[in-house]
């Protein structure tokens, strides 16, 4: 987009209209509640705002993601208004920071590699990139380790996913899909030993195992964990759902026995499985 054409224009008059709001909300005579906040208390929100989008993203919802984009945002600027306050850095640091890196990570179109077509060179390149700069980064105390470039306020499914691929990078790594099934045969097995006891510390850690091994087992079979799991919720939803309709004379599931809610949860399946064509 050329910075000068009317639409750019406007853009930047939107952009600084909600950076100036944001400035207004915090400021004295503003929102009590937006003055209340700090970098920790909006953490959740940012969290909760990010997982909307995703949400919207998979209903195909253009109007939701375009609003809970706009939710997100207001994240990032929240943070920079704060970090301002505190006098961390600008959002105008924060935006060139993000320029450099985007040019810098990017040679294939903005430096010496232009004319690379191949996506696989260019996230190989990119990985490089990333390495030399956290290593350029890197604090050299005796304590440091690799692992250390994985947030521990990740999501733990995410965090699992990242400790798993941060190790393989390095060698640490099952050689297939079919060791890592191997592996978490194991574990659930270690689990059933922890569950015979009443060390409920024991079964805890053993279901961590199980948890983290299914999540390795999805990264070797290149299937991110995160939207696998997503897609089991939603399948689980629209069963659940369908189990409900088909409860006789709009009877509560509460009110079924076990056994009838196996034949509902059964029906609910063969039907989605195999759809009836009118």
């Amino acid at each position: 987009m050329n910075p000068t054409t009317p639409e750019a224009e406007a853009l930047q008059a939107a952009f600084m209209e909600a950076v100036f709001i944001m400035a207004r909300l915090r400021a004295p005579g503003g929102c009590p509640w937006d003055r209340e906040q700090t970098f920790a208390s909006i953490q959740r929100h940012t969290l909760e705002e990010t997982y909307e989008v995703l949400d919207a993203i998979d209903r195909e919802n253009w109007p939701d993601v375009k609003d809970e984009l706009g939710d997100l945002l207001l994240q990032v600027l929240f943070y920079a208004e704060m970090a301002q306050e505190a006098d961390y850095f600008t959002l105008r640091d924060v935006l060139e920071n993000l320029n450099a890196k985007l040019i810098r990570r990017h040679p294939h179109v903005f430096g010496d590699m232009q004319g690379v077509e191949k996506a696989e060179t260019v996230l190989a390149n990119w990985e490089i990139i990333k390495q030399t700069e956290k290593a350029s980064r890197a604090n050299n105390r005796e304590d440091a380790s690799l692992l250390d470039e994985v947030p521990r306020t990740f999501p733990a499914l995410m965090e699992a996913e990242k400790l798993g691929k941060k190790a393989a990078s390095v060698g640490f790594d099952w050689a297939s899909a079919e060791d890592v099934l191997q592996k978490l045969e194991e574990e659930i097995a270690e689990l059933r030993v922890a569950m015979t006891s009443q060390d409920r510390r024991a079964q805890e850690e053993e279901l961590g195992d199980v948890l983290f091994t299914v999540v390795n087992l999805s990264r070797k079979l290149k299937i991110a964990a995160e939207f696998s799991l997503r897609a089991g919720n939603a399948k689980f939803r629209r069963r659940f759902h369908r189990a409900e309709q088909l409860a006789a004379g709009g009877k509560p599931l509460a009110e079924h026995s076990l056994d009838e809610l196996e034949l509902l949860w059964n029906q609910a399946k063969k039907e989605e499985r195999y759809p009836t064509t009118p």
